[in-house]
């Protein structure tokens, strides 16, 4: 029974509980770990401030002491670029619902699937999915491409003529067309030609297939095309 269960006995016997939301978050820039000595803390929390005369089981009352730690953490030390509170906590929930979706399903979720199991709205886990990116920020001395190539360290091209900068006008002519884009086309567009991910990795990303993300990059840089013709 959990009323006879010391709080040793109770913090051993959910130590894999804990160590499976640890890794829930494992997609952070936090090593697994640290985010499981978080999870433990947050057992020890739970196991401290239990109370058995209330009818609750200690697992259901353990997992969100142990899910609040961890957001907590994550919150205050994980983000490599500032991220509103409740951009954050979408990541988060898109995050966990992504990793429980893909054990349950045996494939990547797709967009309208997240936002049933999360509750939000089918554009506010394209934008949560999008702001993923903002978890780690790439080294100077990254030598090695998303495809295992070896390239020139960053810090070597700096101080060097960017010939991105030709396109800067060309970008603040193309914002109203931006602007008309679905959110889902926005998301993929910046993933694509910003972060400078391949189509497979967007749609391992947002969980849809390679094939579709072509056609929404095809449709967005026709409209985008147009958009500009016009306006020229």
């Amino acid at each position: 029974m959990v009323q006879t269960q010391s709080r040793d006995d109770l913090v051993r016997e959910h130590l894999p509980l804990a160590r499976r939301l640890a890794t829930r978050y494992r997609h952070t820039s936090e090593a697994l770990e640290d985010l499981t000595q978080v999870a433990y803390v947050g057992l020890v929390l739970a196991a401290d401030r239990f109370d058995p005369e209330r009818g609750v089981s200690f697992k259901s009352y353990a997992i969100p002491t142990i899910v609040g730690e961890l957001r907590r953490h994550i919150r205050d030390h994980a983000w490599a670029a500032r991220v509103p509170r409740s951009l954050q906590e979408n990541v988060l929930r898109v995050s966990a619902a992504s990793s429980e979706l893909n054990t349950r399903l045996a494939r990547s979720p797709t967009i309208g699937e997240l936002a049933k199991e999360t509750g939000l709205e089918p554009e506010a886990v394209v934008e949560a999915l999008g702001a993923s990116s903002a978890y780690e920020a790439e080294s100077l001395d990254t030598r090695t491409t998303s495809d295992g190539d070896e390239r020139e360290p960053l810090v070597a091209r700096l101080g060097s003529e960017d010939s991105g900068y030709t396109l800067v006008e060309y970008g603040v002519s193309m914002q109203p067309a931006l602007a008309e884009l679905s959110a889902q086309e926005s998301a993929i567009v910046a993933m694509r030609f910003f972060e400078d991910l391949t189509q497979a990795e967007i749609a391992r990303r947002i969980g849809i297939s390679q094939m579709q993300v072509s056609r929404v990059l095809r449709r967005a840089v026709d409209q985008l095309h147009h958009a500009t013709q016009a306006a020229a």
